[in-house]
Parts: structure tokens; C-alpha cells; sequence
């Protein structure tokens, strides 16, 4: 050890302070295992700091904005629009700014966590260097998060462009906005920016929001395009290129070629983990092609190292970041057993209506049951969406043949509100009686859910035989 440096031992080191490597270090400290927390950037990660908290915010600007213009089937008569950028965005920092402080280093330190600032590196199995102090911990958690993916693209190293991250710096409403990649964000993004006035095209290679139930994508996909924004799927970006204030994108598709110019370019395809400078090598970390290899209980190949969060793949969202989190805290607290189960995690779309599912669909029903149930009800035949003139999309259950919930997806307003009972009913293997009995308030749109689940019953109530049982117990009474 250098003669300047620091040895610590904590039970905990944590690397990244995002939202996993957060809740693992302030649960540690609250049951008196002291944690080391190691952040380079800033505190909160790239969900709250660069994307996912901001790209929220960006999104209800916009909604409102909308909102405004269609309020004439109100009765209520508005102006002209306009839209100021700059003013946008300031409302997105002052978001950020009101939930930065859950994030702060001297809240961390309050609650007994200590917070070194600096780049981890490891440098054997069983210990990290970061600045002047060598750490050796009983466990490391990796929750380095991840960064934008920037796809090898012919052109784009030397085209101006933004990414998730850096949109929000935008000054203007981009007069129009090319999007290379038609995945949740995407798709979000484009969505906001097309309400703030923007002419949007969207480019896919594959199937856009090619991981959601198709029959509910295909709401989002339809509604999107209903409010102006072109969607092209399975065309192949061959190069991009400036030419004066322009952008420029260049197509190949089955029909040949074809070039769209746009005043602004946005690339959403996909992010990568954040894993490049932590010398893993020398703790004796295998990676491959996704990144950390992990076992069903997040722990590497190094069994003193764990992973949690968007390092450790499975969907991006901050409510799977928490729930690594719990679960490597059971285990290297409580020595619980662990198993991560992704098909218990909601996946959320926040597009207008949003897209909401959970465990298994159709298609992976049919294979791994066989013979299932598919229950649907439609927003249009619920109170609360005809009140307030959001009727579009519908909820679709799937059981298997003895009624337990094997899935369920969400197309509407609030989904990811109304996804949560289900993914309770997934989580517990409820039977769908558990949620046609369920007393909801009237009225709500969690009456959709509850209209579907009843139709679980009342299919076989329209079976000749049944009926006629249900007439001789009718005159025995």
C-alpha cells in the first residue's frame, strides 16, 4: 500500500451511485453494516441526472400543451399555443432540482454511509482503489448503471446528434426531428417533441416497441401516427451526413434507397453497460457481448461481487434497480436464498396512452401452458374514460385454463398505475377470482381491469347447458 493511502473495511462497497447502488448502501447502513458508496459523476445516476426523471417531465410539458388545443370538446375555448424551449427546460431542472436531494451526498453521510468521490478500480479480487484509498470490502455491489448505445453508423461520429441524455439541451422546438430508434424512449421522446410542434419521423430497423404485447403496441403505434408522427419500420439507416443546417439520413430498404433531411437528429438505440473502466480483469469478472456474466442471484464470477441495476441487464427503469437492490441486501445481510424472477417486473411504456404489461403474453402463454384464457375489456366501456374523453386502448389478461394469472398488459390512460395489481396477481399466482371479486371505486379506470376479469366467469354462462342449471336452481328456490 502506498504510504498516502486510506485502507477502509466495510461490510459494503458500492460502486455508483444511481438508484441500485443507493438503496443498497442506505439500507446497509440502517442495519449498521457499513458501506462505502464510490460515485465519480453525479450523485442519482443517469435515470434522475440525464434521462428518465427528465424525459417524464419533458413529457407532461408537452401533454400539456396538447391538452390545451383539444379542449374545445370541453366546451372551453383556448388561444394560440406557443411554445418556449428554454422555459421547458428550466422546468425540467427545477424537477430535477426538487427530487435531487434524496440523492445527496450529505444525506448518505447522514444516515452513516461514507461517500468517496473518484473512479473505482479494482485491483484484485478482493480490493478497489479509488483516489488515495484502498478499500477492502466483505462485499462489492456493481451499480455503475449504463450510457446511451451510439451505433456504428456511417457519418455519425462527425454529424452533430443528440442522445437520451443530451436532448434537453435543446433551445428550440426542432422544426424537424429525425429519431433513429423506435424503442420506449424513442418513442417517448418523439411523442413530446411532436406535441411541442416538431415534425417527427421515426426510424426502425426491426418491429417498433419490438418487446411489448403486439396487440397493444399497435394502439401506441396507431395513436402516434394519428397525431402526425411517421413511423418507418424495417428500414436500414446506411449513413448520415450534414449539409448546410441540415441533417441527413440516408435509407436502404427493399425498394432501394431513399434520404430525409431534418434540422435536428436523435439516437435511441438502446443502452450498454457502464463497466469499461473498472479493470474487472484483475478481480477476475467474466463479461460478454451484454456484459456482466451473472448468475440468477446477480452475483458475478468473482462471489464477493454482486451487480445490480441497468449493469446487471434485464429491463432500464429505476423500479428494477430497486428491486436488485432488495434483493442483494437480503442476501449478503440476511443470507436469504435469492432468485431473480423478471417476469414478475411491470415494463412501461410513457407514451400517451401508455403501455403498461407484466409476466407472460399471449404467445409465451400458449407455448408454456398450452391452453389459456385471453380476457379483454375495452376503455370505451368504462365511466371514468368517457368522463374524461380518454377512451382509447384496452386491457388484455391472460390465465391458464384453471384461471391463474399468467400476464397481463395495459394500453390506456394510467397504465402503469393499473399494471400494479397485476403484477401483484403474477407475482403470488393469484386465480382471477382474487381480481373479479376485488371492490374497486366507481368511478376508476381500475373498473377495467375488474370488467375483464368477470368475463373470466360469465363465458361459460352463455352455454345452453348452464343456462338450463341455472333455471331449475332459479324454480327450486
Amino acid at each position: 500500500m502506498a504510504q498516502n493511502s486510506k485502507e477502509l473495511t466495510p461490510e459494503f462497497c458500492v460502486i455508483g451511485a444511481g438508484p441500485g447502488g443507493l438503496a443498497v448502501a442506505a439500507v446497509a447502513a440502517a442495519f449498521d453494516a457499513p458501506a462505502v458508496l464510490i460515485e465519480k459523476g453525479r450523485m442519482g445516476g443517469a435515470n434522475l441526472n440525464d434521462g428518465g426523471v427528465r424525459a417524464r417531465a419533458l413529457a407532461v410539458a408537452a401533454q400539456r400543451a396538447y391538452i390545451a388545443r383539444s379542449n374545445a370538446r370541453f366546451g372551453i375555448k383556448t388561444g394560440r399555443i406557443s411554445i418556449d424551449m428554454p422555459a421547458v427546460n428550466a422546468g425540467v431542472r427545477e424537477t430535477v432540482g426538487a427530487l435531487t436531494p434524496n440523492a445527496a451526498r450529505h444525506r448518505l453521510a447522514g444516515l452513516g454511509v461514507n461517500v468517496i468521490e473518484g473512479a473505482a478500480r479494482f485491483t484484485d479480487p478482493r480490493t478497489v482503489t479509488v483516489g488515495e484509498y484502498v478499500i477492502k470490502a466483505h462485499r462489492f455491489v456493481i451499480a455503475t448503471g449504463s450510457s446511451p448505445v451510439i451505433p456504428a453508423i456511417p457519418g455519425l461520429a462527425v454529424t452533430p446528434h443528440l442522445t437520451e441524455e443530451t436532448v434537453f439541451q435543446l433551445r428550440e422546438v426542432p422544426r424537424h426531428l429525425i429519431v433513429i430508434g423506435a424503442g420506449p424512449v424513442g418513442l417517448e421522446l418523439a411523442q413530446a417533441f411532436r406535441r411541442f410542434g416538431s415534425e417527427v419521423t421515426v426510424l426502425e430497423a426491426a418491429t417498433p416497441l419490438a418487446g411489448a404485447d403486439p396487440e397493444v403496441a399497435a394502439v401506441v403505434l396507431h395513436a402516434l401516427t394519428r397525431e402526425g408522427i411517421e413511423l418507418r419500420s424495417g428500414v436500414e439507416v446506411a449513413k448520415v451526413g450534414r449539409a448546410l443546417a441540415k441533417v441527413q439520413v440516408t435509407l436502404a430498404s427493399e425498394t432501394g434507397t431513399d434520404t430525409i433531411e431534418g434540422s435536428y437528429l436523435l439516437v435511441t438505440a438502446g443502452r450498454r453497460p457502464d463497466i469499461d473502466d473498472l479493470n474487472l480483469d484483475a478481480a477476475k469478472i467474466r463479461t460478454d457481448e451484454h456484459g456482466l456474466v451473472l448468475d440468477r442471484s446477480l452475483r458475478t464470477t468473482n462471489k464477493r461481487v454482486f451487480a445490480v441495476g441497468d449493469v446487471a441487464g434485464g429491463p432500464n427503469y429505476t423500479h428494477v434497480a430497486h428491486y436488485h437492490a432488495g434483493l442483494v441486501v437480503r442476501r449478503v445481510l440476511f443470507g436469504a436464498p435469492i432468485r431473480i424472477d423478471h417476469e414478475t417486473i411491470p415494463w412501461v411504456t410513457y407514451t400517451d396512452p401508455e403501455l403498461a404489461q407484466v409476466g407472460m403474453l399471449e404467445q409465451e402463454a400458449r407455448a408454456h401452458s398450452g391452453v389459456i384464457r385471453v380476457l379483454r375489456w375495452p376503455y370505451r366501456e368504462n365511466d371514468r374514460a368517457q368522463i374524461e374523453h380518454a377512451t382509447e386502448g384496452h386491457i388484455k389478461i391472460v390465465t391458464d385454463r384453471a384461471g391463474e394469472v399468467l400476464g397481463a398488459a395495459i394500453v390506456g390512460p394510467r397504465a402503469a398505475e393499473s399494471i400494479n395489481a397485476w403484477t401483484l396477481a403474477v407475482g403470488q399466482r393469484l386465480n382471477i377470482q382474487a381480481l373479479a371479486g376485488l371492490v374497486v371505486p366507481y368511478p376508476s379506470y381500475a373498473e377495467v381491469g375488474k370488467r375483464a376479469a368477470i368475463t373470466y366467469f360469465t363465458h361459460g354462462l352463455t352455454r345452453p347447458r348452464t343456462r338450463r342449471i341455472m333455471g331449475w336452481l332459479r324454480r327450486r328456490r
